[in-house]
């Protein structure tokens, strides 16, 4: 009995000395000097000032959190209350059929605006942030002035409303789908290219550039498909964000 305990506690100190500590040393130490950018974490520095990492998504917003004109926006996050939050990595988690995410079904829905006949609508609240229900226990809803109700911005109509109404696009203009959906770790770095271009436009408008200028931009930024036929073209948010200071 003591031996196979002596045995078994030496197997134990000696796994947790090699799995625990050698492996990750020595794993480490060779992809630090095969791949040092990598093993750093992809980070990026803009005239020697840490900006980022390639791998991570980020906020370009004001204080308030409105989106920044003159930036290339990223698709919308579900991590963290503002999103784009690292420690808070993660997803929406609603299904395909959700109202939530893809609004009422707009032939049977009585809480239909004139811009959105999905609307869903959101749920008013008292000063102390109690939602706020009528007498009868049923949910009491924010209104606008002119009496409509106010649709919930976190819906995909409601987003693609938001995003052709900031890009200036018509009102029946397509919307790639990486404008309006989260990613699972609501961290994704990169938009598609489709995105990208749709944004570029406003962009340059914002920046008092050529708006040929910031498309030839967008498509020098554009990285080919993984194996070259997985998935879409996409850019780096980050990355072309920075490029845009080179055409001043």
């Amino acid at each position: 009995m003591a031996r196979r305990l002596i045995v078994s506690v030496a197997m134990l100190v000696m796994l947790t000395v090699v799995i625990g500590g050698v492996y990750p040393l020595v794993v480490t130490g060779i992809a630090g000097l095969l791949f040092p950018h990598k093993a750093d974490g992809s980070l990026v520095y803009h005239d020697g000032r840490l900006v980022g990492s390639s791998l991570l998504g980020q906020n370009f917003t004001t204080a308030s959190g409105l989106p920044l004109a003159q930036y290339f926006q990223p698709r919308p996050s579900a991590a963290g209350a503002a999103g784009y939050d690292p420690t808070s990595s993660g997803a929406s988690n609603l299904g395909p059929s959700n109202p939530a995410l893809v609004g009422n079904p707009a032939n049977r829905n009585s809480y239909s605006t004139p811009t959105d006949p999905y609307c869903v609508p959101v749920q008013a609240t008292s000063s102390t942030g109690t939602q706020l229900v009528d007498k009868q226990g049923r949910p009491v809803y924010e209104k606008n002035p002119n009496g409509t109700f106010v649709c919930d911005p976190n819906t995909i109509p409601e987003r693609a409303i938001a995003y052709r109404r900031f890009n200036g696009l018509p009102p029946d203009a397509p919307v790639p789908v990486d404008a309006v959906t989260a990613s699972g770790s609501g961290l994704d770095p990169d938009i598609s290219l489709a995105n990208a271009l749709d944004q570029a436009p406003r962009v340059a408008h914002a920046r008092h550039l050529a708006a040929t200028e910031v498309i030839a931009l967008v498509h020098r930024n554009a990285s080919g498909r993984d194996l070259g036929f997985l998935g879409e073209r996409f850019v780096n948010v980050l990355q072309v964000n920075l490029d845009l200071a080179k055409l001043r």
